[in-house]
């Protein structure tokens, strides 16, 4: 089986959505489809997903500009999981450490 969540985002506008909407994100496998972040979300943390938004970003070129000359490469590209969780219920990311 592969890994379907491979971690959680943690960001200011991510935390307020998480704060007033109960919505929480993940960066997940590129093959993994709604229900299978859904069973993996719910199998994780306990709680029910309500609903599930995903994203491709693509990678971007990046040039460095170097003494020893011009540096070309390019950032990963990931797929993004915007999970909604049910009334009452949250995600706790810092309760193991």
């Amino acid at each position: 089986m592969k890994n379907i969540i491979i971690k959680p985002m943690v960001t200011e506008r991510l935390t307020a959505d998480a704060e007033k909407l109960n919505k929480y994100g993940f960066i997940v496998n590129k093959d993994a489809n709604k229900i299978e972040i859904r069973e993996a979300v719910e199998k994780m943390y306990g709680v029910s997903v309500t609903g599930i938004r995903t994203m491709n970003y693509m990678g971007k070129k990046s040039v460095k500009f170097t003494t020893s000359g011009v540096l070309k490469g390019s950032k990963a590209s990931y797929k993004k999981a915007l999970v909604t969780v049910a009334k009452g219920e949250a995600i706790d990311f810092y309760a193991g450490i």
